[in-house]
This record gives C-alpha cells, sequence and structure tokens, in this order.
C-alpha cells in the first residue's frame, strides 16, 4: 500500500494584493504583463501604494508626536528609499553605502541615524562629514569620533546604542540582551557616557533595540516599557539632556500557518503613555521606533518563471529560473531553526481549476535551493509564474547573489 502524499498547510493569509482575471495584480497591473514589462524573469516587485498605506496606518494607531523612522536594512532599493523618504521622519542606516543611498534619496542627514557594531574609520568620517546621528557601539568609536572631529573641525553627533539587560520575549530574533556585539551592555554605559564628555562630543540620546519579528502585542509593549525605564536611569549619567530615545521596532509580519497579522492598538495606546512620560522626565526628547521588516515586507514579492516540471520518485519538482541566491529567506537558510514555507503561489493561476502538492526548487546545483517544500499549489507547466509573497524586506540583498554565476535578479516598484 503506497503512503499517502503529505500536503502542508498553504500559508499565512495573504490579502493585500488584488487578483483580476485570475492573476495576481501588483500595482494594479496583472503579473504576466508586469513580467513582461520588466524584461526578465526573476525580479522583485514592491507595490508602492501598499508603502504608503503601512505608513498611513501606523500614523492612525500612534501619538503624533511620536517619530518613525525606517530602517533601510530591510530594503535598500533605492527607489523604495525614495518613495519612504517622503512619507517617515528619519532613516536609519548600517553602513557608508546605505548612507549614500539616503543621502541620495533626499533624507534630512539630522534625521538619519548610523547604527552597526563594526564602523571603519572612513564610514566614521563619512557620517560626521554629513551630520549625521552616530549610534556609538563601543568605546573604540568614542575615541575614533574625537580624533575626527579635532581633525576636520565637525563636532559628531552622537546617541549610545545600548545591549539592554532584558530581551524581547517571542522574538523572531535576539538583538539585545545578554552577551552581544550589538550595542554597549547598560551595566557599561554610566562610564562610556562620562567618556563621551570628556571627549567632547555632541550626545544627543540612547538607542534600543532588544528584537525583532515579533508577533505578540504584549511583548513589545514589555520591551518599549522596559527600554523606556532604562533610558530614564542612564540620562541620570548623560553629559547633557536626553534629545533623541530610540525604542527600537520589532513589529513582525505573518509568513507561517497560524500567524496573524500584528495588532497595533494595545501598542499604540502604550505608546501614547510612553510620549506623556517623556514629555514629563525627558522633555527636550524625540521619542523614535524604528522599524524596516515591518514597513516593507508586505509590500513586496518576488517572481520565478518554472522552467522545468519534473517526477523524481512520484514526487513532482517544479524547477525555476531563480532561487536561494535571490531570496534566501525563502529557502529557509537566513537564520531560521526549522524550515518552513513562505507563502507561495502561482501568480498567473491565482483561481485555478486544478491543485497539487509540489516542491519549488530554484536552479542551483545544491539540495538547499528550495522554495516550496510540497506545497498544494495551482497546477502549473513551464512558462507560469513563481510569487512568493511577503518578500519586501530582507530579500535580494541579504542573499548570496553571486552563488554559481547566475544571471543578476532585477528590482522594480510600481
Amino acid at each position: 500500500m503506497s503512503t499517502p502524499e503529505r500536503t502542508l498547510p498553504l500559508h499565512a493569509p495573504m490579502s493585500q494584493f488584488q487578483v483580476k482575471n485570475g492573476e495576481l495584480a501588483v500595482g494594479g497591473i496583472p503579473l504576466s504583463r508586469l513580467a513582461a514589462r520588466v524584461g526578465q524573469t526573476p525580479f522583485y516587485a514592491c507595490d508602492r501604494q501598499l508603502l504608503t498605506r503601512r505608513v498611513a496606518e501606523l500614523r492612525a494607531a500612534f501619538p503624533a508626536s511620536l517619530k518613525l523612522h525606517f530602517a533601510m536594512k530591510a530594503n535598500p532599493m533605492p527607489a523604495v528609499v525614495c518613495h519612504l523618504a517622503k512619507l517617515v521622519d528619519g532613516i536609519d542606516v548600517a553602513s557608508g553605502g546605505e548612507l549614500k543611498v539616503a543621502l541620495d534619496a533626499g533624507a534630512d542627514p539630522q534625521a538619519i541615524s548610523f547604527a552597526g557594531p563594526g564602523k571603519r574609520r572612513s564610514e566614521l568620517e563619512q557620517a560626521v562629514a554629513a551630520g549625521i546621528l552616530i549610534n556609538i557601539e563601543s568605546f573604540r568609536e568614542v575615541a575614533e569620533l574625537a580624533a575626527i572631529s579635532r581633525e576636520t573641525g565637525c563636532q559628531a553627533r552622537v546617541a549610545v546604542r545600548v545591549n539592554p539587560d532584558f530581551e524581547l520575549k517571542s522574538a523572531g530574533m535576539k538583538m539585545g540582551g545578554g552577551a552581544k556585539q550589538f550595542g554597549v551592555d547598560a551595566e557599561q554605559v554610566p562610564e562610556l557616557l562620562a567618556e563621551i564628555g570628556r571627549s567632547g562630543l555632541a550626545f544627543e540620546g540612547f538607542h534600543l533595540f532588544a528584537g525583532s519579528q515579533n508577533l505578540k502585542p504584549e511583548a513589545i509593549v514589555e520591551a518599549q516599557n522596559k527600554s523606556f525605564d532604562l533610558a530614564l536611569r542612564l540620562a541620570q549619567s548623560a553629559p547633557s539632556p536626553v534629545r533623541f530615545l530610540n525604542l527600537g521596532g520589532g513589529f513582525g509580519i505573518p509568513y507561517f500557518p497560524g500567524e496573524k497579522h500584528l495588532d497595533l492598538t494595545a501598542i499604540g495606546t502604550n505608546l501614547a503613555l510612553i510620549v506623556k512620560r517623556a514629555a514629563r522626565d525627558l522633555p527636550e526628547a524625540e521619542v523614535v521606533i524604528e522599524l524596516g521588516r515591518y514597513l516593507v515586507g508586505e509590500a513586496g514579492i518576488y517572481v520565478t518563471r518554472v522552467v522545468d516540471r519534473k517526477i523524481s520518485r512520484g514526487q513532482t519538482f517544479l524547477v525555476t529560473d531563480g532561487g536561494l541566491h535571490h531570496h534566501l529567506s525563502a529557502s529557509g537558510n537566513f537564520g531560521q531553526v526549522i524550515r518552513k514555507n513562505y507563502p507561495v503561489a502561482i501568480g498567473n493561476r491565482m483561481t485555478p481549476a486544478k491543485r497539487e502538492t509540489v516542491s519549488v526548487v530554484g536552479a542551483l546545483c545544491t539540495p538547499l535551493d528550495l522554495l516550496a517544500d510540497r506545497m498544494e499549489l495551482a497546477t502549473a507547466e513551464p512558462g507560469d509564474l513563481v510569487v512568493i509573497f511577503q518578500s519586501g524586506a530582507y530579500g535580494l540583498t541579504a542573499s548570496p547573489q553571486a552563488f554559481l554565476g547566475h544571471p543578476a535578479c532585477l528590482e522594480v516598484i510600481v
């Protein structure tokens, strides 16, 4: 007797894109027409109206005085940064290369911050010259910045990135708490602040980031409250009043079966209370929330074309012209402990008459190149378009594009 074919659950519900005449539509354009317009597959496509809508949702849920920053590491595509720079209050960069993109996009240098544990001397010089805020993550950076300020006559603007003594519970990736390469341990910050004061740098505030990809509002609320309380304690050792307080982000988006969209209600209510406390206890401080994945993740898709269909010992494979070299996270090799399927569909067959259980694989010579593992999808043939949703964050630039020398992937915004 044969073993019944295993069918995995589809994925978290996707509703942000329209379907027109059986095809997925991005920016109102049917997918097959968009592919023709792009001129090739694979490609990433981002819907600018979804970006605008997400910012508007956050503005409606949060207090008006709260500042919203975009962590552009999530998607540094210049056209995306240009669009968001007009909608948000600031940009966070993680390298000198990202800083150039942010400046070219028209972001106000006064509203750009720079975080990263391995800033090179040349990057620090670039940041000081641009007049942006530098999040200090080590004692070395204080000495480097003091020297650069003396040599150039430009006083460096600095904040301290704090490695808190707590974690963001239920975070997909823990960025704070315990031993971390990010920031300065909270217990060492008073000593660092004294060094900043002696060095003559322009101290402005604190940056705290405990974790990412969290779908539990209560965990985010708890982390924000703990972050504010910690900043309040550390402010007592600061060489000047706190003018900037970045509470991080950590907001998640749904990828997998059973996951739901994050409810902003409790988070917004709590942020309103934090803003009131800041007005009383840190009266000069601008309170900031920094988001990356949550702003861009759901607005983007990855599109790759089926080039072959084959059956191996009873299992059907759709072989595509893309793969993990373009979308490492969808393959399950971007830090996931247990591989799960991203939301996947046959984008030109969204209302199919027939479905089947298949695995979608890329063009690379490795079994790791798996984009969908035994998912129920529309019956597809060579030429059809496979779509991976939730691909607006940590996509192309987070992937090993040069691996095996396949053609480059394009990115578009519509």
